[in-house]
């Protein structure tokens, strides 16, 4: 059997050929990545390794004061939380055949109030943080319905009205920043009180002081049960139904219609998680005017892991690894941490190929059914 015969065969499982064409996607971006390097007259293997130093998943040569591997690892971890939730917003809405884009947008929103409510309230820890979070799911959530409704009810398109809703969000915000909570320093809104911070900040480790996500293994948990209510549950089913062919799960019986909102309330409340854990977690001011990249890296993401809420975890993680480990690279491989955006680019470009290389699949695989049909005939 040929090689490319045997490659076919393995990838054309089922079970094993979303996870397969993925990993095909990140071996091809960074074979085409370490082009770029190369033309570029740098060595990708220094490269990658910077990456992995400056993620913490290899030991660096030497450490600042108070740093070590594993803080290094916890910083990862942080900066990884909000971007899990930000890929399984966009992850659940993909399930339901909806594209939410708004996803920075809704973060903002959510961290801003957050930060307006119980980050300037001087709270107790035990009260502030539940209430952050608490605070987060209703404002994305809330989002999340609003353009639910507008989608069952007047078919207004998902794009269309979280690409708006970004911009009403950015600038209302922005206004509101700069006009009462802006600190004069840093231009930037003024840091949240420490018990209201979802980041336990320099917590002592040894000789080092690490950053500790607290939100970190409740992504985790929220991407398991999102998966067990997809794979399931009947709302699971009904989610997949209309995804796949909305008019056809409404011959069926479904109301595609509370399903869309359904599916947008729990997109918006993991883009609320996402924003609260990035501007009350992994940092504690908002920049006003800007939305977050991580919005729009977890498209990317929830691509990778295929839309399945669990293999976000796993793409999340490279592509946080790509992020967070840029500027390590920069310094070690003399390669600007612009790169490492790029590299994220590439990925993604490479995703959106893996519906094509699906269908290359099955057409090979056609091809040699009729192929052997023929002989034995």
């Amino acid at each position: 059997m040929s090689p490319r015969n045997l490659f076919v065969r393995i990838v054309h499982y089922e079970r094993t050929q979303p996870l397969l064409i993925a990993a095909c996607a990140v071996l091809l971006s960074l074979v085409a990545f370490s082009l770029v390097l190369l033309a570029l007259g740098k060595n990708p293997l220094t490269a990658f390794q910077g990456l992995l130093q400056g993620s913490g998943l290899l030991p660096k040569p030497r450490y600042a004061g108070g740093k070590d591997m594993f803080t290094d690892l916890l910083g990862l971890l942080d900066a990884m939380t909000p971007m899990l939730f930000a890929a399984l917003a966009v992850a659940i809405a993909f399930r339901a055949g909806l594209f939410n884009i708004g996803v920075s947008g809704q973060m903002l929103l959510a961290g801003f109030l957050a930060t307006v409510l119980v980050g300037y309230s001087g709270l107790a820890a035990v009260l502030a943080k539940p209430l952050v979070i608490l605070v987060g799911l209703v404002v994305g959530g809330a989002v999340g319905a609003f353009v639910g409704l507008l989608k069952a009810r007047f078919n207004i398109h998902e794009v269309v009205s979280t690409i708006m809703l970004n911009y009403i969000f950015q600038f209302v915000v922005s206004f509101f920043v700069k006009s009462y909570f802006v600190d004069p320093v840093s231009r930037q809104s003024r840091a949240i009180a420490s018990d209201a911070r979802l980041t336990l900040m320099n917590v002592p480790l040894g000789d080092a002081a690490t950053r500790v996500p607290l939100c970190f293994l409740l992504a985790v948990a929220v991407a398991v049960a999102l998966y067990l209510l997809v794979k399931k549950t009947s709302l699971g089913f009904e989610i997949r139904a209309v995804g796949s062919n909305r008019k056809a799960a409404q011959y069926t019986g479904i109301r595609s219609g509370r399903v869309i909102v359904i599916a947008m309330v729990l997109s918006g409340c993991c883009a609320g998680l996402a924003g609260v854990t990035y501007y009350l977690g992994y940092f504690d001011t908002i920049e006003p005017g800007t939305l977050t990249t991580v919005g729009f890296d977890s498209i990317a993401v929830a691509l990778l892991g295929n839309s399945n809420p669990v293999a976000c975890i796993l793409s999340s993680l490279l592509i946080t690894v790509m992020t967070y480990g840029s500027t390590y690279m920069s310094s070690v491989a003399d390669v600007s941490a612009y790169i490492a955006h790029l590299m994220v680019g590439v990925v993604l470009l490479f995703c959106a190929c893996s519906a094509y290389l699906k269908h290359r699949i099955e057409r090979s695989v056609q091809r040699r059914a009729d192929e052997e049909g023929g002989e034995r005939t």
